[in-house]
């Protein structure tokens, strides 16, 4: 992963606690009702993929018991993991692109609601993205994915005929010599592993993405709603579809890009076709971008005008993440996929405690509150989810209470530690397992590994009842905490 040069070593330090009394007057512990939105305190776990699906894309045990063990802090609601509305294969991701899935979905609700004693509200988040190919070897490249055209062979000065022999001549030269003769794209490709963009409109399917999605999206919404969920999750975030077609890299023109209107017309025809399928009072948001943080992408501008559009049209929250993109991350190693948090706009994503002198802490404060106070100006009070390096009571309740967002998202915070929600609220705040920001989970993440949190991976792998990856080395959840925690 990119880090920024200035290589400061940042520790967590979360402060001072509250008493059970003080907890229960917080704003982070009092309850949100806002349109069809009814949560019990504005706490918040986003999406993470832990890798535990069946190759098919079915639910497992390995998953239940991955966000039971969540529900257990009992949080105000919980995002389950960027589930796949194509019927694709995709490895051990949740898939929810056919009425198959149905029931394996709604296991996960019933485990959830049971483990927090129906107080979590569980949504899903739904996600759409193109095709990605790995890192080929240059002999696989030139011996068999690249086509073959009239300047490769004009390059090489052999017949078009003689395709065989264009092959292994470009096979024979040096990456700066195919950097001059292969196009932009072919080098890429070649460096990095194919990948499809939503400008690709000479492929049919791209061009029809904007008629395609539409449905697509609101069938996987009517399952969720089957399946039990309290609401779903727009995935318009990071290097996906539906945010490539938000992002001002977006240069179609068939409608569908270049003007900020037409950039959020397949996002809001998606959203509309999802509300007409669940009706008008299910719970319905978006997981987007508050900055691309690349080169040419949007920015925190940009973000507030879709903000304002989403609200306009009836969505019920906006959660905000920022990077994560495919423009800048990193090249990848032969034979494997290129991901998208290895660049400068992935380190915004998820920060390391190695940074600048900002740290991994709060750099999505800023444009978050940007863009709440732009949506309260126009009038909309749409709650908006910030997320990013919260750890702290204290960071929490004072966003809350200087009017910087309506609800705290904790992701690898909540990995480190299930329980913090729970824990603080019951004045055990000092019994906290804080995430040191190492970015381990992000590692197994990056490589498809089921992801965990080294800070209790290895603890009491004794206990009885102790689930461990298939190698044996890991736990698979964090252990239990004390049966009588909440009398203390």
């Amino acid at each position: 992963m990119w880090k920024p040069p200035q290589r400061i070593r940042h520790e967590t330090n979360p402060g001072s606690w509250p008493s059970a009394a003080t907890a229960k007057k917080s704003a982070l512990f009092s309850p949100l009702d806002s349109g069809n939105m009814h949560i019990q305190t504005r706490s918040w776990i986003p999406a993470m993929v832990p890798w535990r699906a069946a190759l098919n894309g079915d639910v497992t045990d390995d998953v239940i018991n991955w966000y039971a063990r969540f529900a257990e802090g009992k949080p105000g609601a919980i995002v389950i993991e960027a589930t796949g509305i194509r019927d694709i294969p995709s490895g051990p991701l949740l898939r929810i692109s056919h009425d198959r899935y149905i029931d394996g979905l709604k296991q996960i609700v019933e485990s959830v609601k049971k483990a927090s004693n129906g107080e979590t509200k569980l949504y899903i988040q739904l996600i759409d993205f193109l095709s990605l190919r790995r890192r080929p070897t240059k002999e696989k490249y030139f011996l068999q994915h690249l086509r073959i055209t009239s300047a490769h062979s004009k390059a090489v000065n052999i017949d078009l005929l003689d395709e065989n022999g264009i092959r292994d001549a470009l096979l024979a030269l040096d990456d700066e010599d195919l950097k001059i003769i292969l196009t932009p794209r072919e080098y890429e490709s070649y460096q990095r592993g194919h990948r499809e963009r939503v400008t690709d409109t000479n492929f049919p399917h791209i061009q029809e993405l904007p008629q395609t999605l539409p449905a697509l999206f609101a069938e996987a919404a009517r399952r969720a709603k089957q399946a039990g969920f309290d609401g779903i999750e727009l995935h318009y975030a990071h290097a996906y579809t539906m945010a490539s077609f938000m992002s001002k890299l977006n240069t179609r023109t068939d409608g569908y890009g270049g003007s900020l209107e037409k950039r959020a017309r397949l996002p809001l025809d998606v959203y509309h076709a999802v509300r007409s399928t669940v009706g008008g009072k299910f719970v319905v948001g978006c997981r987007m971008l508050s900055d691309e943080c690349i080169d040419g992408g949007s920015n925190t501008e940009d973000a507030t005008y879709f903000a304002i559009q989403f609200a306009s049209a009836g969505m019920d929250f906006i959660s905000l993440s920022r990077g994560g993109k495919f423009e800048d991350a990193a090249r990848p190693a032969n034979k494997q996929a290129i991901y998208p948090y290895t660049g400068r706009s992935g380190y915004e994503c998820m920060p390391h405690f190695i940074s600048d002198e900002q740290g991994p802490f709060g750099r999505n404060i800023k444009p978050t509150a940007t863009i709440r106070s732009a949506l309260h100006s126009a009038g909309y009070k749409t709650p908006i989810v910030i997320a990013g390096g919260i750890h702290s009571f204290e960071q929490a309740e004072t966003l809350l209470q200087n009017d910087q967002a309506d609800i705290i998202g904790m992701a690898r915070q909540s990995l480190a530690d299930p329980d913090w929600f729970l824990k603080v609220r019951t004045g055990n705040g000092a019994a906290v397992r804080t995430c040191k920001y190492t970015n381990y989970c992000e590692g197994l993440d990056q490589k498809h590994k089921v992801v965990t949190c080294q800070l209790w991976d290895r603890l009491d792998m004794d206990l009885p009842g102790t689930l461990r990856t298939p190698d044996g080395k890991r736990r698979l959840t964090a252990p239990p905490w004390g049966a009588n925690h909440e009398s203390n």
